[in-house]
């Protein structure tokens, strides 16, 4: 999925959308993106200085957006549904994502019953882990 299939998929507009791309989705199994972290985000100054790092937050709020390709094949995405952020658990925060970084977020689906889906997330950079999490998400209808 390049950037402009995300958004048909997210409600997120920039700056809030986490997502540059969609490399890999196993349906039912597990999603792969990208996040090209840059000196010009808006959670940093444009100086382009290296020591600008995303903050550990955004890195997981990326893996749950990530989470959205995953998610629209268990349900009828056709009829109109939303997803809900309900819990974090398990957070592991390891080293911050700096300019120039491409964040890989891998995200699997343990569960899903009844709309509740379970996902583990994990954010890394040049193979090292950034960060982790277990997430749950629940999938409504659109009313």
């Amino acid at each position: 999925m390049q950037s402009s299939e995300i958004l048909n998929v997210l409600a997120h507009r920039y700056p809030f959308l986490l997502v540059d791309r969609i490399d890999i989705i196993e349906r039912g199994r597990r999603v792969e993106g990208r996040k090209r972290v840059t000196g010009g985000e808006w959670f940093g100054p444009a100086s382009g200085d290296p020591q600008i790092s995303m903050p550990n937050l955004l890195v997981i709020e990326s893996l749950a957006q990530t989470s959205a390709a995953l998610l629209l094949d268990l349900v009828d995405a056709a009829a109109g549904v939303v997803g809900y952020f309900a819990a974090i658990e398990r957070v592991r925060l390891r080293e911050p994502a700096r300019a120039g970084d491409t964040l890989v977020l891998t995200v699997e689906l343990a569960s899903f019953r009844r709309g509740i889906a379970r996902l583990k997330g994990v954010a890394t950079v040049k193979g090292r882990r950034v960060a982790s999490a277990s997430f749950t998400t629940i999938v409504r209808a659109a009313t």
